[in-house]
């Protein structure tokens, strides 16, 4: 896979997940908008991590990754938003996210 495309479906995947933590939680969203301020604020912090990411060719996900690219407090949030959003990607997006487990499988073994 090239590197753009796993930048792409690795923004995507984030995406989603902060998605459902947003919704699963609550979130007041402006009028037209997905997500609430604060969520935005972490998928647009996100996004700019993975675009900027110099292990993309290397590594399959944040997760498994050596280096944290993350801020602290924002590594925090995301950690959060992730142990929440995560395991729900298989009720909502499952073909996403067993593919997702499959890389991070691969990744590990």
């Amino acid at each position: 896979m090239d590197t753009e495309k796993k930048r792409q479906q690795e923004r995507m995947v984030v995406l989603q997940i902060i998605g459902l933590y947003c919704r699963g939680h609550h979130h007041e969203h402006l009028p037209g908008e997905t997500l609430c301020p604060d969520c935005q604020r972490i998928a647009d912090y996100a996004a700019a991590r993975i675009m900027r990411c110099p292990r993309m060719e290397q590594k399959t996900f944040c997760s498994v990754c050596p280096i944290h690219c993350y801020a602290r407090p924002q590594q925090e949030q995301i950690l959060r938003i992730m142990r929440y959003g995560g395991p729900r990607m298989l009720l909502h997006h499952p073909l996403m996210a067993i593919h997702h487990m499959l890389l991070s499988w691969q990744a590990r073994h």
